[in-house]
């Protein structure tokens, strides 16, 4: 889609009016002559000859100051000139407003309309260029979204027509003590599956939604308190925690943190191997380091990891399932703290996953935390 140019019809309206410039004054002049050949006169007397004491005051006041005449003509041309420019205005400003039903037919239903303006340089197609980055950004968006609440929907079906099956199964025989605990156990499971889901789905929202206070907070400290939290769970697993904590500051929430690190954390507990290591790091950049020991992740297959409801297909040492959150909440939870989150494979076993953040001013050692 072509647009005209509005710098070239300006440049237009320019010209037109420096040629015009010259021919002001000849124009007020002529205005002039006109009104006082064919125009009534305010003043009924010779033009040479000093005004009576019956003259008007207008009269006295052109005798007095014979300029004022040709002032009004002058003012008279430059004001029909000005409005002569109000519609030369807007012809240069109409290939904006021709831009306006074009971008208000856009909508959710036709996200893939584009103004494909063209190679050019001049404003619209730079502007046409913009609007169609931009559109394709919100597509994507948008896309992500849809695909979001498809993929949430599809994870809460599934464990609700479990219990649905389970209660169902429950009611039409009775059941001895085994099977009823059988019964409680599963609808159990089923349950706190679902609580791990809407409560990924509530932090995940809550990170999008950005932070509402920041705190410098130390970093090290909040990962010194989960690690102590995950031992024993990791003691159970065969897996032996190494750390490095170096002090670091970081400002933003605290909650929020904790979260970032415990998902990490779990995530490495979970994809790991009898008697393998997990270990973490902090320091000044990258912030976090989590490295853990497993099944080898292709290097293609690594991004994939960051998007909600993705799952290794690996070997786990932890087969408490999961709502395939984690890593979305942590990229979600870093984007929050202006930082960045990456992932890597180790090139033999496992994943290696840093976290950088903005640096925080202060000392790291009066900053408060865990």
């Amino acid at each position: 889609m072509r647009f005209p140019s509005p710098a070239r019809r300006m440049l237009l309206v320019f010209g037109l009016l420096l040629l015009a410039a010259p021919l002001v004054t000849p124009a007020a002049d002529l205005l002039l002559s006109l009104w006082r050949e064919f125009g009534p006169s305010w003043c009924a007397r010779p033009e040479w000859q000093a005004p009576d004491g019956d003259a008007s005051f207008a009269c006295v006041q052109v005798f007095r100051r014979p300029r004022i005449p040709p002032a009004i003509a002058l003012t008279v041309v430059l004001l029909s000139m000005l409005a002569a420019c109000y519609p030369a205005a807007r012809w240069c400003l109409r290939p904006l407003r021709d831009l306006v039903p074009v971008i208000a037919n856009v909508g959710p239903q036709n996200l893939g309309h584009r103004l494909r303006p063209g190679p050019g340089r001049d404003e619209l197609a730079v502007l046409g260029r913009t609007i169609d980055e931009m559109m394709d950004r919100i597509a994507v968006g948008y896309e992500a979204q849809r695909r979001f609440a498809a993929d949430a929907s599809h994870e809460l079906r599934t464990p609700l027509a479990v219990q649905r099956t389970l209660i169902e199964v429950g009611l039409a025989r009775t059941l001895n003590d085994d099977q009823l605990a059988l019964l409680t156990a599963q609808l159990l499971e089923t349950n706190e599956r679902n609580e791990r889901l809407i409560e990924g789905l509530l932090v995940l929202s809550e990170s999008d939604r950005g932070l509402l206070t920041r705190t410098p907070l130390r970093l090290d400290r909040i990962v010194t308190t989960v690690l102590d939290a995950h031992r024993p769970r990791a003691d159970e697993a065969g897996v032996t925690i190494t750390s490095e904590l170096s002090p670091r500051l970081v400002t933003g929430e605290q909650v929020l943190l904790e979260r970032l690190v415990a998902n990490l954390v779990q995530n490495g507990l979970k994809y790991n191997r009898p008697g393998g290591t997990l270990e973490v790091r902090v320091g000044a950049d990258p912030a976090l380091v989590v490295e853990n020991t497993g099944d080898d992740v292709p290097p293609d297959e690594v991004a994939a990891l960051f998007e909600p409801f993705r799952r290794r297909s690996g070997v786990r040492i932890d087969h408490s399932g999961g709502a395939g959150l984690g890593l979305s909440i942590a990229r979600s939870i870093t984007r929050a703290h202006e930082g960045i989150i990456t992932a890597s494979s180790r090139g033999r076993d496992g994943l290696r996953v840093q976290v950088s953040f903005p640096a925080a001013g202060g000392d790291p050692g009066a900053g408060t935390g865990g």
